[in-house]
């Protein structure tokens, strides 16, 4: 469980881990609510590296986090179940735990960033949960105190705690069955969940993969963190297009993990996230959110290496409006 504080600006010196056991249970479990997703060869031959795509956006409800949502709420005991679930989020998290409750027979409510845009509201409401809309610091802030007024019950947080983290370390199981060489695995950075999830799965299976956060350049701590050697918040952060990744700071407890498992962060202009979605839209028919295009385009500038890179597009809920819109500019 999360330490008595959680929020960034506070060192930690800790080199946390997730338990492989856990790991393997929440494989055996978790596609009771997830799916296996495919991988497939990105039809790029200009590209820098042989860069496969991990299609989470094809999970029931667009986006990997149903695999740590529904980990973690299976694992709550009974009485905490009954008190109801919340969580925080751009909209893929509140997918997953809305989900993962309504299996549970639970009600969910879920504080949502005001700049989540309507394909995932509508999605939320679908699975029955209720929503508050808050500003992204207000949101940001919930995720640090693990509180907010408007919210009752369990938490569960999008990113932080072991059970949600090793939910989503099956999908780094996936990608070692089908492609057992694989070199470097990208995948958007926004709290650490899936980064660090993957990471620990690999530090157990085959631990020379190099796991890279991918970030927008308006929006990059854990680079800013790994600059500095310690959790940190990023100075000038800008809201984007990029929803899913970019948080305005990096948790302690997920540097703990983050510091050692992670080889880095790629960070990606804005120009070139929009250039990944028309890339994947184009050649593979596939539609990204941004923080799945970021992985991408992480993996198409060459930061990633010039072996077997696996990006890995976590989501692909966004308006097709907005996204006919990013990639015709």
């Amino acid at each position: 469980m999360p330490s008595e504080s959680s929020a960034p600006g506070k060192a930690v010196t800790e080199r946390r881990t997730i338990p492989r056991a856990m790991i393997e249970d929440a494989r055996r479990h978790v596609y009771e609510a997830a799916v296996r997703t495919p991988l497939v060869r990105l039809n790029y031959a200009e590209a820098p590296a042989e860069i496969y795509l991990k299609l989470e956006n094809l999970q029931t409800i667009g986006s990997f986090k149903i695999r740590g949502a529904y980990n973690q709420v299976r694992l709550l005991p009974p009485e905490a179940r009954a008190r109801g679930v919340w969580t925080v989020s751009a909209g893929n998290a509140a997918q997953g735990v809305a989900l993962a409750a309504r299996k549970a027979g639970v009600p969910a409510s879920v504080l949502v960033m005001d700049t989540a845009p309507a394909t995932k509201l509508e999605a939320i409401r679908r699975l029955g949960a209720k929503i508050v809309k808050a500003t992204y610091d207000e949101c940001w802030r919930a995720l640090g105190e693990r509180r907010h007024p408007a919210m009752t019950g369990t938490m569960v947080h999008p990113f932080e705690d072991d059970e949600f983290i090793a939910g989503n370390a099956t999908c780094g199981l996936e990608i070692l069955e089908d492609l057992p060489d694989v070199d470097a695995v990208v995948a958007a950075f926004g709290g650490g969940g899936l980064t660090c999830g993957m990471a620990s799965a690999f530090a157990a299976r085959k631990p020379d993969v190099k796991v890279y956060g991918a970030e927008p350049e308006t929006a990059s701590p854990l680079a800013y963190s790994f600059s500095k050697g310690s959790a940190e918040t990023f100075p000038n952060w800008k809201n984007s297009f990029v929803d899913g990744s970019g948080g305005k700071s990096v948790f302690p407890r997920m540097w703990a993990l983050a510091h050692h498992l992670l080889a880095g962060s790629a960070v990606c202009t804005l120009d070139e996230i929009r250039r990944a979605m028309r890339i994947v839209a184009e050649r593979n028919r596939v539609i990204a959110e941004g923080a799945g295009a970021c992985a991408v385009a992480a993996a198409l500038s060459g930061k990633c290496g010039n072996g077997k890179v696996v990006a890995v597009v976590s989501g692909g809920n966004i308006d097709l409006s907005k996204f006919h819109e990013l990639i015709s500019a």
